[in-house]
């Protein structure tokens, strides 16, 4: 069965009206895209503006429209539609609703969204895959495993990619290794795939507690060998006390510059004098800043690796 993907240009201001209205003439399971509602996330999660799309933010940028599907045959519903448009036109105050149809291919919806998670070829040893494509993999490199369905990190952007790579050196076999804002947990497996003894996982975020783990086990990874936490090492004093006791031979930060300046005080409480760093999601307008709130703790730079816009510092405690 094929479909049209209509489109209706609207104003922020008044997309939900519009919405109602179609809703109302018989249409339903609208989606809106509301750049209101995408400068208010913005507003809310300023200290993740690192990680924003700005494709997408440009795409968004004075633009709201909503979106449905029609059957390429329906032209009853087709033409209903563009009357329901044409009334609302000449009440006036809902801009002209330029409506545009873009015909879309027979194809299996359900399954359609694993398309754009393919196999994904990291630095020399690593690729990390979707679950539904692990069993079938017959190729010589060491399998990462994910749900990307989970979210919290798949391996597509460049700063987690440069982490991979770095650590493709710097995981030594019986390694133990600190996963800080550890998100789907993606360090941590890739890690203990390199041959690293252990891997703990910390996020803040309880969801990501549950979802590292369920990641793990796709990869046939559990406790002792992999843990899994949720807390803020910054704030919490027993969680941060617990996790010191170990000795770490790799840590790695894989968040945002400001995440990673506030956490750089207590960093060095989970490293030994052979220990090495790996901090990534650096915009490289932000390095100045953490290189020297790492070096103001203790901590001496030993690489730093470019990708795009993206900069992964690795560093190691300043010996006397």
């Amino acid at each position: 069965m094929c479909y049209l993907e209509i489109t209706v240009a609207t104003r922020p201001e008044t997309i939900e009206q519009v919405a109602a209205f179609l809703t109302a003439g018989g249409f339903s399971d609208l989606v809106l895209e509301d750049q209101t509602q995408f400068e208010d996330f913005l507003d809310q999660n300023r200290a993740c503006w690192d990680y924003i799309d700005e494709d997408l933010q440009k795409k968004l940028q004075d633009l709201s429209c909503i979106k449905l599907y029609i059957e390429d045959e329906d032209q009853e519903s087709l033409a209903r539609l563009e009357t329901l448009l044409e009334n609302l036109r000449q009440k006036g105050g809902f801009g002209d609703l330029q409506m545009t149809a873009n015909p879309l291919g027979e194809q299996n919806w359900e399954e359609s969204w694993k398309d754009n998670y393919p196999p994904q070829e990291v630095g020399e040893k690593l690729v990390v895959l979707p679950y539904w494509l692990a069993e079938d993999y017959a190729g010589s490199r060491l399998p990462v495993v994910l749900d990307p369905g989970l979210t919290f990190g798949t391996g597509a952007h460049p700063s987690t990619q440069m982490v991979l790579e770095t650590m493709e050196q710097a995981v030594a076999p019986d390694a133990k290794c600190l996963d800080l804002g550890s998100g789907s947990g993606i360090l941590s497996i890739a890690a203990l795939r390199l041959g690293a003894k252990t891997a703990v996982g910390v996020d803040i975020d309880p969801k990501a507690e549950d979802i590292a783990r369920e990641n793990a086990a796709y990869n046939g990874f559990s406790a002792p060998k992999f843990l899994a936490y949720t807390g803020n090492v910054t704030g919490d004093k027993a969680l941060m006390e617990r996790l010191s006791q170990a000795q770490y031979d790799v840590v790695l930060v894989n968040i945002v510059a400001d995440v990673i300046i506030g956490l750089s005080p207590v960093l060095p409480n989970f490293m030994g004098k052979n220990t090495t760093l790996i901090c990534s999601g650096i915009l490289d307008t932000r390095l100045n800043d953490v290189v020297a709130a790492l070096e103001k703790a203790g901590l001496h730079i030993t690489r730093t690796k470019a990708k795009e816009d993206w900069r992964c510092v690795s560093a190691k405690r300043r010996t006397l």
